[in-house]
């Protein structure tokens, strides 16, 4: 009588970890792209946000802030909420509007070259400094 062997032979085992390991180098690239574009919401947020505040320090004081503690955001520093983005106030008197805030990514997403640094004028206009070639992707 023959024994009936149960089991997995080296070679199957072997194609197995190879498909994975296929799978897993197509995935796990895309699932990053994807973190990325997400946590720009969180700039988006901060970018809102400080807007809405600083319009609020003008119509109180006659005069835009340029520091963040001014705002009284959730954190006195700029970081926003999870602290994938820092936000920078610049005030001016130009045509341009009374101010420019610039949310600069940090940590892993510093990795976003797409949409390195989301800006949002006084005059509501949104650009960013990356490698995009329509400042609207990253505002979606």
């Amino acid at each position: 009588m023959r024994q009936s062997n149960k089991g997995f032979t080296l070679i199957e085992l072997m194609v197995t970890v190879a498909i994975l390991a296929i799978l897993a180098a197509i995935a796990f690239p895309s699932y990053t792209r994807y973190v990325t574009r997400t946590h720009r919401s969180e700039a988006q947020a901060l970018l809102s946000e400080a807007a809405a505040r600083e319009e609020r320090y003008y119509a109180q004081n006659n005069a835009y802030t340029s520091t963040a503690a001014d705002l009284n955001l959730r954190s006195s520093t700029g970081l926003s909420d999870n602290g994938f983005y820092q936000l920078s106030i610049s005030t001016s008197d130009s045509s341009q509007g009374g101010y420019l805030l610039s949310a600069t990514p940090l940590g892993t997403q510093a990795k976003d070259s797409e949409c390195a640094v989301m800006k949002l004028n006084a005059l509501g206009e949104k650009t960013v400094n990356g490698t995009a070639s329509d400042s609207a992707t990253c505002w979606k």
